[in-house]
């Protein structure tokens, strides 16, 4: 199970001889959490304390049998603490329960020496908002909105997976105008707008989700997942139990961070790796640049042209100065809500080809629109250390530099896959 990044902490305080239905309520709580799927959680014992009632609770040797303070820590993803917290709450009827948001460094069940054979159920998450066939397609979209993620799963009544529903999909069958994840570029009487076209349309997910998706099963080793989405270029696959039925989501991500987690201690200043798994080979060479002071035209045509719907910003020395993306222009471009440019960068998503539409000019240039620094790596970067960066640093892509740090290529997440599954070739594009 995965558990990384933002998270909350539940924590429960209740008395020694508190009970539940006969049983003590710590102990209860305990059983209850676990049942319910929670990540894990803590049972502490005070030695002193005092709550609501004002009496003072304490393990001397006169009173060792008191009734002690407990103390229960619980740490979930919201989805998860929304969940069971109700049922918490009505558990304790005598006690204090408080909630704070914390930042998942480190969540693993300990090392191993080849993590590519450790069980899918092992990195898979679990937390997975899905949809049925019959969900209308403004409340899909209400859902990708409000929980901010790039697909869900379609299942039916008895948890059997039937499809998935991805953003793309929305664009191409489901008449969306942007990216979900670029909604922020976009004024809320548009979206707005987008939602009532899609009620009056009486379309469900049924009519938009891709049917045919490719899985994984909870025991199957990773590696598997990892040369799956590698041949056929998912970033993420579904897991399934013998029955079909859903039981969570696997991604690059999530592989790249158990990857991260279960180097060898001594590996990541190790030499650079042996030939045939390295950067040199592995990333793409003809990666797409524009100068600092393109325009906003510029910019948009080395999108189209590559397909990347990125691209690296460099100097004349060909020095990287940052990145620009499809995102960077629909957020900070003071032309992001104009319909020729949405319709292009549409179109890199669809696949439906560059459009001739022109584009206004306002002086913009990709100086001023592109995220910097640049995270970047060299030709002899071990591909354990590129792994670390692209996994501390949420980055999909990093720019390669010579010595002089000028850009000669791009290394993506699916080409590190090939490269850590032996089965790179040179000239990959990252997927």
């Amino acid at each position: 199970m995965q558990l990384h990044g933002k998270a909350l902490r539940v924590t429960i305080y209740v008395g020694e001889s508190d009970r539940y239905h006969g049983q003590p309520l710590p102990m209860a709580l305990l059983e209850f959490l676990k049942r319910g799927g929670a990540s894990g959680a803590t049972l502490m014992r005070g030695v002193a304390g005092f709550g609501a009632h004002s009496r003072i609770h304490t393990a001397t040797i006169v009173t060792l049998s008191a009734d002690l303070p407990i103390r229960i820590e619980w740490i979930d993803p919201p989805e998860t603490v929304q969940r069971l917290l109700p049922t918490v709450r009505q558990m304790v009827d005598d006690g204090l329960i408080v909630q704070e948001e914390v930042d998942v460094v480190q969540y693993a069940p300990g090392r191993r020496s080849n993590p590519l054979e450790q069980p899918v159920h092992d990195i898979m998450r679990t937390n997975v908002t899905t949809v049925t066939p019959d969900t209308p397609l403004d409340r899909v979209v209400a859902l990708l909105l409000e929980r901010g993620h790039r697909s869900l799963p379609v299942v039916e009544a008895d948890g059997v997976l039937c499809g998935i529903l991805t953003d793309g999909d929305l664009l191409r069958r489901g008449g969306l105008l942007a990216r979900l994840n670029a909604q922020v570029a976009l004024s809320a009487a548009q979206v707005q707008q987008q939602l009532d076209d899609l009620r009056r349309q009486p379309r469900t997910a049924r009519d938009v989700m891709s049917q045919s998706v490719l899985t994984v099963q909870a025991d199957d080793p990773v590696s598997l997942a990892v040369s799956r989405m590698v041949e056929r270029g998912l970033k993420r696959l579904p897991v399934v139990d013998a029955d079909q039925c859903l039981l969570g989501l696997v991604s690059r991500v999530d592989v790249l961070r158990a990857l991260e987690y279960h180097q060898p201690v001594g590996q990541l200043a190790a030499s650079p790796p042996r030939t045939g798994h390295s950067v040199a080979e592995l990333m793409y060479r003809d990666a797409p640049a524009v100068g600092a002071d393109a325009r906003l035209e510029e910019i948009v045509q080395a999108l189209e042209s590559s397909r990347q719907r990125r691209a690296v910003v460099i100097d004349k020395e060909r020095r990287v100065l940052g990145i620009i993306s499809d995102g960077d222009l629909l957020q900070r471009s003071r032309h992001a809500r104009h319909p020729n440019l949405l319709t292009r960068l549409r179109s890199l998503i669809t696949g439906q080809g560059p459009h001739s539409l022109d584009l206004p000019d306002a002086g913009e240039t990709a100086a001023d629109l592109m995220t910097t620094p640049a995270m970047t790596i060299t030709l002899q970067t071990p591909l354990a250390d590129a792994l670390r960066l692209m996994v501390q640093h949420h980055i999909k892509r990093l720019p390669v530099v010579d010595e002089e740090g000028r850009l000669v290529g791009l290394l993506g997440r699916g080409s590190l896959l090939r490269g850590i599954l032996g089965g790179a070739e040179a000239g990959d594009s990252p997927a």
